[in-house]
């Protein structure tokens, strides 16, 4: 397989701002038709809204929340070439409120997939090393192809038809452990999750677990393998240090992280987001959003700790960490991180790149 060098990681995740006007309106501007959208309000506490283009449209998912996938002909309800369309929903499209949207592309169509034990349908991004996965559980060992060709490096599933929290597989976690999403809480340990066994570049394990596998549930998996220039998942040991905290290197200057306490010494270990457009200059600090809260933008998940928020700085060729904080920096826990790409570092013509 040739080896892809991508240029311009906005043709293949976007964040796009926008206001609310309370009725219909189309958000343009992502630059690519997105297969996942996930949305947040900025201004009041609200749920995080998430839709994808398998699930299809008025489909929403909360990652804050262990509810089951809800109907809404008034949130979105389309994808278009160059974004979205979302009706009346408050939570995506309230009157003067401010809203962010990560986009990602995948291949704006689906495939059935047969690697696995168990079928799925896959809309796969070999490029850019994304897919969604969307598949019926069996209640019992089984695989699951999700069509990127190599091992994905995080993994992200919910139950559509049941609440339950969701299930996650991270690279620096490993595959005895599911790191819950709408949680502070630390990874949990079962072999019932992954077979502690760690996904293939064909597919990935599921165990017994009524999370990610319960007989007859229906899922969507969200797949995510690293791309040199493109997308970044590991981990990092904290230094306590206000001001110094650790510098994390990713290959490229990040457009958004998000970054999660990984240890059961941690004393607050909310999803803590970042990004570049909301915040386009460093320090990258007091419009934090939280995966697991639907808290309005600055407002602290934090613990006791220290009265800082989290900051980051987001630098040429990775992120350093600003601040003594429980939720970036606390000890010497450990913390995992999501990182994608705004600039690469290096581009295909040997020179740095620039996302235009």
């Amino acid at each position: 397989m040739a080896y892809t060098t991508i240029n311009k990681p906005s043709d293949y995740f976007n964040t796009k701002l926008y206001t609310g006007n309370g009725s219909t309106q189309s958000i343009t501007g992502v630059g690519f038709k997105p297969d996942w959208v996930w949305i947040k309000e900025r201004n009041n506490a609200n749920s995080h809204r998430l839709f994808d283009g398998v699930r299809g449209v008025h489909k929403k998912l909360f990652s804050n929340s262990t509810s089951a996938e809800v109907t809404d002909v008034n949130s979105l309800t389309s994808f278009t070439a160059d974004g979205f369309d979302s009706g009346s929903d408050s939570g995506m499209n309230g009157n003067t409120n401010s809203y962010v949207s990560w986009n990602w592309l995948a291949s704006n169509t689906t495939a059935s997939n047969t690697d696995g034990s168990i079928t799925s349908t896959v809309s796969a991004n070999t490029t850019s090393g994304f897919s969604i996965v969307s598949y019926t559980g069996t209640g019992s060992n089984a695989t699951v192809g999700h069509g990127l060709g190599v091992a994905p490096s995080w993994i992200v599933i919910k139950g559509r038809n049941q609440t339950e929290d969701w299930t996650t597989y991270h690279i620096s976690t490993g595959n005895t452990k599911n790191v819950i999403l709408n949680s502070t809480a630390v990874p949990d340990t079962s072999t019932t999750y992954w077979q502690d066994t760690s996904p293939t570049s064909s597919v990935f394990y599921l165990g017994s677990s009524t999370r990610p596998n319960t007989s007859g549930g229906t899922y969507i998996a969200y797949c995510f393998a690293e791309k040199t220039g493109f997308s970044k998942f590991g981990s990092y040991i904290a230094n306590n240090d206000d001001g110094n905290g650790p510098f994390i290197y990713t290959g490229f200057k990040p457009a958004f992280v998000m970054i999660k306490g990984s240890t059961s010494t941690s004393t607050y270990k909310s999803w803590c987001m970042f990004d570049t457009t909301r915040q386009p200059f460093n320090v990258n600090a007091g419009k934090t959003l939280y995966a697991n809260k639907d808290y309005p933008e600055g407002q602290r998940g934090q613990g006791t700790v220290s009265a800082t928020i989290p900051a980051i700085d987001m630098l040429s060729n990775g992120f350093k960490i600003k601040v003594f904080n429980d939720e970036v920096n606390n000890g010497t826990n450990t913390f995992i991180y999501m990182a994608f790409a705004e600039a690469p570092l290096v581009g295909s013509n040997g020179v740095t790149a620039k996302a235009k």
